[in-house]
């Protein structure tokens, strides 16, 4: 008897060892290793009600994805253009106004017909240009006469980026190619530049948005943050940890990171037992259902010291054609409509679509210690670019900015 039990002993062991085995290459092949932990140890912080929600959605919009052709490329902005009015058109939020899409185009790929439709889309307010990068071995000189030269070419000819008011300069958000930001790759590709945080700082970037990238891994330790990252020129991945941004508090550090939710579905998992990896990840084959929605929510990333206002920003590649029907059909209306239903009540939620800048903008506000509605710190630190000048929703009353002595104070009825 006592041999039976020991050779059951054995075999549960061994199964064990086993299962630990397979958990273990499970999360190595997704990089998982390098987040889970800070996943694990997240805390859960009680906001009081309402609780405001800032929804952001980023795009790496690249009309030449796959390497094709012109009247490809055309098509693909022109559906873009023509869908994504009707789409928005459809839907507001609190302030009376449509989803923003915040258009990230690549430098690399620059037509100035595909930028001049969708500034022209933007100027009727439904979102806003910020810069994409691929590169790859990049030197500091070339990197920096590469943004700066992309900079004033989307100002002067598309009306795009905001000029900062006390500095004068061109402002913008950035989404790095490849996810590989601050040399963040492990074999070293798509970037080459230890100190990229700093370059992106000295020219202007006012926040990065490149993250998360799971299960890329470029994905960083730090998660479901918004954070400032000190640059090490001497290492990569300098913003794999860094500085809560804290409401009452001051900068620090060479950049801002701007991180969308990162977790485990367990609603959506794989083979029935191992939860898939939440990454805000938006595409036909990741669509924006109601239970992603709220797993969004939840995550909750805040402001430290804000936990009332909270950021949701989520992520696409806006042009692959079998992605299309979902970001502008069906599956995004119903989001939007969630969004809206759930989030929008008044008493618990209040929603607000937002685009990068504004995010950032808000984020600022928050940081400077302002409190009540959000919506008013739109254009906080910096202003709309010349293009939206005339967008129906930007001259509303009641907005404030830091140039504004009495709001600037920190005190909010």
């Amino acid at each position: 008897m006592s041999s039976h039990m020991e050779s059951w002993s054995l075999l549960l062991l061994g199964l064990a060892a086993l299962a630990g085995v397979a958990v273990t290459l499970a999360i190595r092949a997704r990089n998982m290793q390098i987040w889970l932990g800070s996943y694990l140890r997240r805390r859960r912080v009680q906001a009081p009600h309402p609780v405001h929600v800032m929804f952001c959605f980023v795009d790496h919009f690249e009309p030449a994805w796959g390497r094709v052709d012109l009247p490809t490329q055309r098509a693909r902005v022109d559906r873009w253009c023509r869908d994504y009015r009707v789409l928005a058109s459809a839907h507001r939020d609190a302030d009376g106004r449509p989803p923003q899409h915040t258009f990230f185009y690549p430098e690399e790929e620059y037509l100035e017909e595909h930028l001049e439709k969708i500034a022209n889309l933007c100027g009727e307010g439904f979102g806003e240009i910020e810069i994409h990068l691929h590169h790859d071995d990049d030197t500091e000189a070339n990197f920096n006469a590469t943004i700066t030269r992309f900079n004033e070419l989307l100002h002067a000819r598309h009306g795009a980026l905001a000029r900062d008011p006390r500095s004068g300069r061109l402002r913008f958000g950035f989404i790095h190619g490849n996810w590989s930001l601050d040399n963040s790759r492990a074999d070293g590709r798509w970037c080459g530049l230890n100190n990229e945080l700093i370059l992106l700082r000295d020219l202007g970037c006012y926040a990065d948005f490149t993250l998360p990238s799971a299960p890329s891994d470029t994905q960083t330790r730090m998660i479901n943050s918004i954070y400032y990252a000190t640059d090490d020129p001497l290492r990569p991945k300098s913003h794999d940890t860094g500085t809560p941004v804290q409401a009452g508090g001051r900068p620090s550090g060479d950049l801002m990171i701007v991180q969308g939710p990162l977790g485990l579905n367990w609603r959506s998992r794989r083979y029935g037992l191992v939860p898939r990896i939440e990454n805000a990840d938006v595409r036909r084959s990741c669509p924006p259902t109601a239970d992603r929605v709220d797993a969004w929510v939840r995550t909750a990333i805040h402001v430290e010291g804000r936990p009332d206002w909270i950021f949701i920003k989520v992520h696409t590649h806006g042009t692959q054609e079998r992605d299309m029907d979902t970001l502008l059909g069906e599956p995004v209306h119903a989001m939007f409509e969630h969004l809206e239903r759930r989030y929008n009540n008044g008493t618990h939620h209040v929603l607000h679509y937002v685009t990068a800048r504004e995010l950032y903008n808000i984020v600022k506000a928050a940081e400077a210690g302002h409190r009540g509605d959000p919506s008013r710190f739109r254009d906080y630190e910096l202003p709309p670019p010349p293009g939206l000048a005339h967008a129906p929703w930007r001259t509303g009353p009641g907005r404030a900015t830091r140039r504004d002595p009495v709001r600037h104070a920190g005190v909010e009825d």
